[in-house]
Parts: structure tokens; sequence; C-alpha cells
């Protein structure tokens, strides 16, 4: 059916008014619950600065590396009056400096300066041999560069160090990278955002090509492993993204929900994978967030989430491809605990008809865990990669009040590139809320499934089934959309973010 003028005027001021209820409704929400009051909302009350982005990076090493500046810190996560070192190679040698910014919104500039240390001595660092097969190890043990304890007044967040070489002469370029740590809190807050540090770790080439994704007997060879004792290099899929360099994946898919919850005063606190293999951390707050790209989990990390949810706290599965690979943690060979992990094998069984379509991708590659599906509502499913729209099959649903969606009615490209699909149906409540197809390459069809289902308390569990998801909520300085199979999010999206607020609202319930 031709569209004419009148169809594109309606959509703009159905757009136009849900902008406008969901920005009226937030406000009328945050003085409702009292999270304008919150740590996070007075901590982004403070000025804010946009000098934390990189301006001047080069890929010199291979594909992925810089060696004229690169860096790694000794802990995922720390607390505050702990010590964190922070490990440095300049090659050539090179003065350096080093600032220290927390991510979130502060008034759109997205981060906020807390400290600058330097000029400090750089020099060139080992690259580390690489371990016996199979686990083909590299694993850094470099001099720190600069030490120092975590502030008393330093909330907790996710943390950048921006690296910057200083110049010898006029003539003479500088160059930067980053370090990256997040600052953990014990407190009891609304909401647990988990970052996906294991899967970032797990994708990183750093130096050359070392990844759990490079082994010569296959993507998914068992035994593999990587250590956190490396800098990240530069990321190496859907784009080019001069922002990873150091950052791991954070900016590219978490960034944007981070940016988005801060700004609108929500009350949360942050984790890595690391952190949550403990219930503890987890049922001192209400609600829990898995974010963007979540594959890689430690055995412990499952038993601690079914324990969570049978305790009553809600899970936000906004990802996709999450809970997929059994990545067992490991001490360092300093003894550091949770600084190794390796690919022991899957959640849940892979059907006759994946290991057929995908049997060179999958060698080597069983179950040694429970089905994901049990604390997700659906699982990865082949094909596991793609792009498509997110599609509302539930419109009666409360998820979708106020997004004036209804049957059919799509968010372009808003599924990618990886997702959940086969639901499991034979769970009692489980609701499938959006449905559809995605393509693999362009061309070959895939099935995503969004759900929700009932926890024991009358908390629940919604599994999002996109990594995609928090493109839907902000866009904020630096961010680049990703393009993938030839499809792609269109960024911030009334609808997508209505959504989420109906989440979080009825999570203060």
């Amino acid at each position: 059916m031709p569209l004419d003028d009148s169809f594109f005027s309606r959509r703009q001021i159905l757009k136009g008014s849900l902008a406008a209820s969901f920005i009226a409704s937030a406000a009328t929400a945050k003085a409702a619950s009292g999270v304008s009051d919150s740590p996070v909302a007075q901590e982004n009350s403070k000025p804010g600065n946009r000098d934390w982005q990189l301006t001047r990076v080069r890929i010199n090493s291979g594909q992925y590396r810089t060696s004229l500046i690169e860096g790694y810190c000794s802990d995922q996560s720390i607390s505050t009056g702990e010590k964190l070192s922070i490990f440095v190679s300049t090659d050539p040698a090179r003065m350096f400096t080093l600032d220290i910014y927390r991510m979130g919104y502060y008034n759109g500039a997205g981060a906020r300066k807390m400290a600058s240390y330097g000029p400090l001595r750089g020099a060139p660092q080992p690259v580390p041999e690489m371990g016996e097969a199979p686990a083909r190890l590299r694993e850094c043990q470099w001099a720190p560069s600069v030490e120092f304890s975590i502030p008393s007044d330093w909330l907790s967040g996710v943390y950048l160090g921006k690296l910057t070489t200083i110049p010898e002469s006029k003539s003479d370029p500088y160059w930067q990278s980053y370090v990256i740590f997040i600052v953990r809190d014990q407190r009891p807050a609304q909401i647990l955002f988990q970052c996906s540090d294991n899967t970032w770790q797990a994708y990183n080439r750093w130096p050359v090509n070392e990844s759990l994704y490079t082994h010569p007997d296959g993507a998914h060879a068992p035994d593999v492993a990587v250590s956190f004792d490396r800098p990240y290099g530069k990321y190496n899929q859907i784009f080019d993204h001069p922002l990873s360099v150091g950052s791991g994946e954070f900016l590219l898919w978490e960034y944007p929900l981070c940016y988005w919850l801060e700004q609108h005063g929500y009350d949360v606190t942050y984790g890595s994978n690391r952190d949550t293999v403990d219930p503890a951390f987890i049922t001192r707050c209400q609600n829990f967030i898995s974010v963007g790209h979540d594959e890689y989990w430690d055995i412990a990390q499952y038993h601690a989430a079914e324990q969570a949810i049978d305790a009553g706290v809600n899970y936000l599965w906004l990802c996709g491809n999450s809970v997929f690979i059994v990545s067992p943690f490991e001490a360092s060979s300093r003894g550091v605990p949770q600084r190794i992990i390796s690919r022991a094998g899957c959640y849940g069984p892979l059907r006759d008809d994946e290991i057929q379509s995908y049997a060179s991708l999958f060698a080597g590659l069983t179950d040694k865990a429970p089905d994901e599906r049990k604390i997700i509502g659906a699982r990865s499913v082949v094909p596991f990669n793609g792009g498509g729209d997110w599609t509302c099959v539930n419109p009666q649903h409360w998820l979708f009040a106020n997004t004036g969606m209804k049957q059919g009615d799509s968010i372009p490209g808003l599924v990618g590139w990886e997702h959940h699909g086969e639901p499991d149906l034979e769970r009692d409540g489980l609701e499938v809320l959006a449905e559809g197809s995605i393509w693999s390459g362009g061309v070959q069809e895939g099935r995503y499934a969004a759900t929700i289902f009932p926890g024991p308390k009358g908390n629940f569990v919604f599994n999002a089934a996109t990594i995609f998801w928090a493109q839907g909520l902000s866009s904020p300085p630096g961010h680049i959309l990703p393009w993938s199979h030839g499809s792609r999010p269109s960024g911030p999206d009334v609808r997508v973010q209505q959504m989420t607020k109906n989440l979080l609202d009825r999570m203060r319930e």
C-alpha cells in the first residue's frame, strides 16, 4: 500500500508525544521514588569533561595493538581503600600522563575527571611468550608504572584511565590509549549493573592474535585460556572503533545503558563478572542487569544467579548470546585470584542440527553446565549472529505500556548482532513478548525470541534477546552505531526507552 504524507506526519506526532511522555513520566518517577537523591544523581550533578575521549590512536603493531602506549590494571574491579596498580609500556620510551575518569552522564559530557598523574616515565615492557598448548596463554608480568589507593569518595562505576605520551619536541606527536577498571561497593542499591568483562577478554587479540577464538584447533577449542594481565587491543568485530583501544567492549555495547541510567538518576552500582560469583554481591540489590555481550560465565556465576532469582531479585538480560560458554576463573602465575579464564564447554546441550550445520565451528564444544534458559528464558541458537527487526507479538503486556506498539509493530534493526531464541515454553508463566527473523550474512534465516517469566517472590526475569538493546537508549559522546550482517540499529528510540522505563518502574513496585 502506498504511504501518503499524512502517515509520516502521524508517525512523527506519535514519536514526539512518546518522547514528551517519557521525559515527563521519568521526572515524575524520579520525584516519586526519590531516585533524584540517589548517590548517582548527586555524582552526576558535578561538572563533567569531554576530554575523556582519545584523540590520537595509532595501531602500529599488527592489526590490533599500539605499542606506542598501552597498559592494563591489576584488578578487574576494586573497592575504595584498596590499592590499584597500573602497568604501562611505551615503545619508544616516552614520558606520559594518566588521567582517570568516571563514566556517567554529567550533563551530557559523559564522564568526570577524578585524578591526574604525571609526568611519569615510560619504557618498553616485554611481550610475553606464548605458553604451551592447549592454553596458549599470553600473560604479562610488567613492572607497575603507578599505584594508588582508591579514594573513599569515588562512587562505584566504570573508570577509564586515559594514557597520553608527552612529545619530546614540536615535531613529535602524542599518542593515546585506555586502561579500564570498575570500582565496586557493597551498599544496597536498586540496580546492579554487571559489566561483561569476561567476554571483553575472551575476544581480546592482544598482542598478535591471541583470543579464545584463534586456536589452531578451531574457534571453540577446549581449554584455551586468556589472561587479564595484558592490555586490551583494538576491538576486532563489527566495526573499527578507535575508542576500543584499551577499553575492552564497554564503550561499544554497555556505555549507552550506563549513560542513560545515570542521566535519569537511577540508583545503580557496578560490578564485574568476577564479582557475581558471590550471591551476596547480587542479592544486596533489588535488580540485576546484564548488558551487551555477556557470553563467558564461570559456573559459580550461574549458581549465584539461580540463588538470586530464588531470593527475589529481578533479572534484566539486556543482551544477547549470554551465558553460552563455561569459563572457569583461575589464578594468575603470581597467585592472584580470578585473573585467567578458559573455555571448558558450553551451557546446555547443542542440538544435533546445530552440530551438523556448524561442525567445524563447534568442534570439541560439549555441554558442561545446565541449560541457560533456566535463568534467561531463552538460549543462544544457530545461526547465532545476524540482524533483524524487534517485533511485538504480545502488545497487551505491561512492557508495552505507553509505547504505542501494536501487534506486529517492529523496531527496525534492534536485533543483532547476536541474540537469544528457542524459549523455554515449558516454564510456568513464561511469555514471548517479541519474536521474528534474523538473517545471518544477510541471507541465512534464524529466529530470536524476547521473553519474560515470573520469579518465586513476585520478581521477574526479562530477556531482550539482543546485544543491541542499549543502542536504543542513548548515543553518548564518542558513540558509533554498529553495522553487521547487512543490518544496523537506528540509535535512540522512544519505544526502547519507554520499555526500559516500564521494566525499572515495575522493579520498584
